[in-house]
C-alpha cells in the first residue's frame, strides 16, 4: 500500500453481490460501526442508528419482505451473511426546519458520510459491501416496526465475496472533466498560478 492509504482503499473497493457463507464476526462489524460512528454530521445531530441483521433466521425473514415483488432485483442480498439497516432519527430543527429552509434534506448527506465511512473501514478489514437502496420500504419497516421520526435510509450488504475475481474496471470521468477552480467554467479546468 501506498502512502495514500485511504486513497488505496477507496481505490480498491468495488460494491459486491456474490457472497460466501462465511459468517462475519461482530468484532469486525463493530468496528465498522466504530468508523461510522466518527462521521460529521449538520450541528452534530449524529443522528444514524444502525441494525445489524446477523441472525440466518431474521436476515431470512427481513430479505424476503424486503426484496419481493417489483424489488426481487435485489434478492441477490439474501446471499450476504449480514445486512445493515441504517436509519436517520429525524431532527425538528436540523432535519425539518433545514430542509424547508435551505431545501437541503440534511439527515441524507449525514447518512451518506456514515454509509461511507462503514464501507470503507469494511474494505479495509477485507469484508465486502453494496450500498442497497431499492428494497419495499413499507414492508421493511413493518418487519422492522420502527417508531414514528425514524426514517429508514438504506441498506448494506456485508460479507466476504464469492470469489476473489479481479475487479472490472470501471469508466471514470477523469479529474480534469469535473473540477474547475475559482469559478463555474467548464472550459477551464487548471488550477490558478
Amino acid at each position: 500500500m501506498s502512502k495514500h492509504k485511504v486513497l488505496d482503499i477507496i481505490q480498491q473497493r468495488r460494491s459486491v453481490r456474490k457472497f460466501s457463507d462465511r459468517p462475519v464476526q461482530r468484532e469486525l462489524l463493530l468496528t465498522c460501526i466504530e468508523a461510522a460512528r466518527l462521521a460529521p454530521s449538520a450541528e452534530n445531530r449524529q443522528p444514524w442508528r444502525f441494525i445489524i441483521l446477523d441472525d440466518p433466521g431474521v436476515r431470512t425473514e427481513f430479505c424476503t419482505a424486503a426484496f419481493s415483488g417489483i424489488y426481487r432485483a435485489t434478492r441477490w442480498a439474501q446471499t450476504a451473511p449480514v445486512i445493515v439497516i441504517v436509519l436517520a432519527e429525524l431532527d425538528f430543527i436540523t432535519h425539518k426546519l433545514g430542509n424547508a429552509l435551505q431545501g437541503t434534506p440534511y439527515h441524507y448527506i449525514d447518512i451518506g458520510i456514515t454509509g461511507e465511512h462503514f464501507v470503507l473501514q469494511a474494505q479495509a478489514l477485507g469484508l465486502s459491501t453494496c450500498w442497497i437502496g431499492w428494497f419495499n420500504l413499507k414492508r421493511a419497516k413493518k418487519f422492522l416496526k420502527l417508531p414514528s421520526g425514524m426514517k429508514l435510509c438504506q441498506l448494506i450488504a456485508v460479507g466476504y465475496a464469492e470469489t476473489a475475481k479481479p475487479h472490472r474496471i470501471r469508466k471514470l470521468r477523469d479529474t480534469e472533466s469535473i473540477v474547475s477552480f475559482n469559478r463555474w467554467d467548464p472550459d477551464s479546468r487548471e488550477p490558478d498560478s
